[in-house]
């Protein structure tokens, strides 16, 4: 059976353009996997059209917004998931648009379909105590616990993804001075953190203790499970969880607790502590630094919060004439 247009495109596309051109990244590509998922068994079900038989024309317009609508009447479905399909939707035809100028049309139209607006949500971060009880929270008595502490106290340190920090082998950390660590983030693209001292004498007893400094393993994975693999997204997020619990005993009021948190908290105490947002950005490896300034947008509204709070008890702002009161000023507006 003759593969149709749709299968050939969407082979290229994940083949050749993410992974090749656009060097994207595994979670990205496997997330563009499942949203096509998705599609492939709307189209099969509302349309009647097999995978196998699908093509790019029966992918119009109305099919994309007929299936967003479906996806939004499933439960926990926000407008940010909408927006992440949509957004996988718009880049596959985005290249096939320049790869078929003969649907050019149809390519625009999918493409004119907008984004959802989202409510913006507040950056939750911890403040130092709460940080500090969850890096304490370790047992340092146990290799295991030795292990937590340097993981914890690393995704803190450098501000990365939980993907950055599971991929890293020994070869991507250097102790000696400068030190510093070598993450690939987003788009495979690499940048170079530097480790505060608290940070590098855990790291060296760690690599001690493990037997790491060798050359000969060099490649080794440096953080792994039991099974001597490297650990997990979901390894991780578990072991931050467990300490999170138990660092709780001597802080009531603290939140739920995500590996994304600990970054959150590195970009606002870099914020707070007075460091300008192209740094911030740097250590983040954010692409785009209006990316970082929610940063800067949430320390404005902390700060406006607690302005309003402290004046709340404060003297009362004496009352001041209104310039409206004024006739010669309006005039004088009136003629501008």
């Amino acid at each position: 059976m003759k593969p149709t247009d749709l299968a050939v495109y969407l082979s290229r596309f994940f083949t050749d353009h993410l992974a090749g051109e656009r060097n994207a990244s595994l979670n990205t590509i496997k997330g563009y996997r499942d949203v096509f998922k998705l599609l492939l068994r709307h189209c099969r079900d509302q349309l009647g059209i097999p995978p196998d038989r699908l093509t790019l024309r029966a992918l119009t317009a109305e099919v994309i917004r007929n299936f967003l609508a479906e996806l939004a009447r499933r439960p926990r479905h926000c407008a940010r998931t909408r927006n992440h399909r949509l957004s996988a939707i718009h880049s596959f035809f985005r290249y096939v648009q320049s790869e078929n100028p003969e649907i050019l049309l149809q390519c625009q139209q999918v493409l004119a379909i907008p984004m959802q607006k989202a409510p913006s949500r507040p950056v939750e971060y911890l403040n130092p105590d709460q940080l500090g009880a969850i890096l304490a929270a370790p047992d340092l008595a146990t290799a295991a616990g030795r292990r937590d502490a340097v993981l914890l106290c690393l995704l803190y340190d450098t501000g990365a993804r939980v993907q950055e920090v599971i991929d890293l082998s020994v070869r991507d950390v250097r102790l000696d001075s400068p030190a510093q660590t070598r993450l690939t983030g987003k788009g495979r693209k690499t940048r170079v953190v530097p480790l505060m001292n608290s940070t590098v004498v855990l790291l060296r007893e760690y690599l001690r203790e493990h037997d790491l400094q060798r050359p000969e393993r060099a490649d080794a994975p440096l953080f792994w499970n039991r099974r001597r693999e490297r650990l997990t997204r979901s390894g991780v997020r578990y072991i931050l969880k467990q300490h999170a619990e138990h660092a709780r005993r001597g802080q009531p009021g603290l939140p739920s607790v995500h590996p994304h948190k600990l970054r959150h908290s590195k970009a606002m105490h870099l914020l707070q502590a007075g460091n300008p947002m192209v740094i911030i950005q740097a250590v983040l490896g954010h692409a785009d630094v209006r990316t970082s300034s929610i940063y800067a947008r949430a320390d404005i509204e902390m700060t406006r919060a607690a302005l309003e709070k402290t004046s709340a008890g404060g003297p009362t702002r004496p009352s001041l004439p209104s310039w409206q009161a004024n006739p010669g000023l309006m005039e004088w507006l009136r003629c501008l």
